[in-house]
């Protein structure tokens, strides 16, 4: 599909939205007082204009891109590894349902260097299901060298839970499809197995 007909396909889902929102909005001033009214028009506007914004967000170069900072080997600590995994996590274009929590999960001494693993489970609670059936994770890797010069900025790396693509920061725009993928693949094998 060319960039035109998804303009196409774009522009057309925008106007019937628009056309819904309109006719919920109508359907409303025949039944509701105008403050229930204006509170409502209120809450629909602002979740159209976040559902655009995402979708402006999407179409720009990734904030992804910009030339994030990592600490220096000589710099770097646990706690800073967490605190720079949560700052790089901000840069990426997600929904606002989901949560994560990032954990150490491992530290290996090697000859050359150390590696600081660290896992950001996601998932997205509901109020009907607060507890998630599945949860996706991305696994960092922030290897700090013991034979390069200490100014040197760590090494850093990451896995998406059940992907074999290892990805550097800033080489790729990070997809909320890719958590989506993992969580849909659990559930689907959760219905298949029997307790």
């Amino acid at each position: 599909m060319n960039d035109k007909t998804k303009d196409e396909y774009a522009a057309l889902a925008h106007s019937l939205v628009d056309a819904a929102i309109s006719k919920a909005l109508n359907v409303l001033q025949n039944e509701c007082n105008e403050e229930v009214l204006a509170k409502y028009a209120a809450t629909v506007t602002a979740a159209t204009q976040a559902t655009r914004k995402t979708e402006k967000a999407k179409t720009e170069e990734p904030p992804s891109k910009r030339n994030f900072v990592w600490s220096s080997i000589e710099e770097f600590t646990v706690d800073k590894g967490k605190l720079e995994i949560l700052e790089f996590i901000k840069t990426w274009i997600y929904e606002d349902a989901w949560l994560y929590c990032i954990d150490l999960i491992n530290v290996d001494e090697l000859e050359f260097d150390t590696r600081f693993r660290y896992r950001v489970r996601w998932s997205i609670p509901t109020r009907r299901r607060p507890i998630p059936r599945a949860t996706a994770s991305v696994y960092f890797t922030i290897e700090a060298s013991k034979i390069m010069p200490k100014t040197f900025p760590v090494n850093v790396y990451y896995v998406v839970e059940g992907n074999r693509l290892v990805q550097r920061p800033g080489d790729m725009r990070f997809e909320e499809k890719w958590l989506k993928d993992v969580i849909e693949s659990k559930i689907h094998l959760l219905k298949n197995i029997d307790f």
